[in-house]
Formats: C-alpha cells, structure tokens, sequence
C-alpha cells in the first residue's frame, strides 16, 4: 500500500494533487446539469457532485466552485429558480466531458456538442435528450462551505422523468439498464454493472439477495 501523507499532499504539484484527492473518495455520480439564461441561452455543464438529501421532501444538493470567476450554472439558475439534472450515459461521455471546457456566457455549450437540448411539458430550462434519468429542480437555498468558499445549492425535486426500463416493481431503479456512468476522479468515465441488492438489514440475521 502506497501511503500519502497531508505534508505530502502539500509538496506536490497543482495537477497530481488534483488528481488524487478527486479519486480517493471514491466513484461520484455523473450528471449533466442544464440551465437557461434570462436571454435565453441555454446551458449544460457536467458535474460530479450531485446528491441524494431526503426524500420527503425529495431534495438533491451539488456542489459549485468559488465564483471568483464567471459561473454560469449559478447565475442562471440563481435568475430563473429552475435548473435540470440529467444523467449521463456512456453514450454521451465525450460530449459530456466537453462541457466542462470554459465557454463565453453567450455560447451555448449545446452548440459545441452533439448533445441535443429537450424542453418537456413547456419547461423553460433544458434536458438533454437521451438521458435515461431527467430531474426538474427548483432552487431552494445555499450554503457556503467557509473552508474553501465553494457554494453548496440545495434544490427540490419538482418532477422525475426516467426510462420505463430501469424500474422494479417497487420503484427501485436498475441504473445500468441505462448505462448509466460514474465519474471517476476529474476525468474518468466508468460503467458500473450491478453486482447484487440486499433486504433490509437487520442485527444478527445475515443479509439476504433481494435478486
């Protein structure tokens, strides 16, 4: 085993550190977060840090880096309340990826792409078409991490559209029926396969396959 310390962290350069820290928490979930402009430009830029907060209500967080430079995720979805989660597929990765290239506020990432912009039951903010899991969001508040000054949005989930396919009967969703990616690290894409799923644990009784 390979051991790294904090003093090591601190002695290496910007990219290698960048690279290990991003990898050491483990795989991150993989989404393409879409967004409109009060001009009207759409957005859509990958992200690795959206998260699960509650389900009653159904709340998802994501993280957003300093805005010492232009974000613009955050200015649209701070002017329009509304925001898109989308998940990515292994057929998107490239695309996907591309989005995270430093474009004008006034280029739309859609254009430099192959990914298409979807609008659904007359939402202003844009899908992408093709994602097996689309999440309508509405911005409900943020906190700014001190230590880093990164901003975490806190947002409801105002309505799901996901693929027939990924669904058990008690709404359980089969995510790699859809091909659904991780993100491993700043820039690699992985495939998981489902290995099993369990009932419910309880002390002292061995888990048990729910498959």
């Amino acid at each position: 085993m390979r051991k790294i310390t904090k003093e090591n962290l601190s002695q290496m350069s910007k990219v290698p550190r960048l690279n290990l820290v991003n990898c050491v928490t483990g795989y991150k979930s993989a989404n393409l977060i879409g967004t409109v402009s009060i001009e009207g430009v759409l957005n859509v830029a990958v992200f690795s840090s959206v998260t699960h907060l509650g389900s009653e209500p159904a709340l998802l967080g994501f993280i957003l880096r300093p805005t010492t430079v232009p974000r613009d995720t955050y200015k649209n979805l701070k002017e329009i309340g509304y925001f898109t989660v989308n998940h990515i597929s292994e057929e998107m990765i490239a695309d996907a990826h591309h989005t995270s290239s430093s474009y004008d506020e006034h280029i739309s990432e859609f254009d430099k792409t192959n990914l298409e912009p979807e609008f659904i039951d007359q939402h202003k903010v844009p899908f992408v078409k093709g994602s097996p899991v689309q999440l309508l969001c509405k911005y409900v508040n943020e906190y700014k991490i001190e230590e880093n000054d990164c901003i975490h949005i806190i947002a409801s989930i105002e309505t799901i559209y996901a693929d027939e396919k990924l669904f058990h009967d008690d709404n359980w969703m089969q995510l790699d029926k859809g091909n659904v990616v991780a993100i491993n690290g700043l820039d690699g894409y992985a495939v998981p396969k489902l290995s099993d799923r369990f009932h419910y644990a309880r002390p002292d009784k061995p888990s048990s396959s729910m498959l």
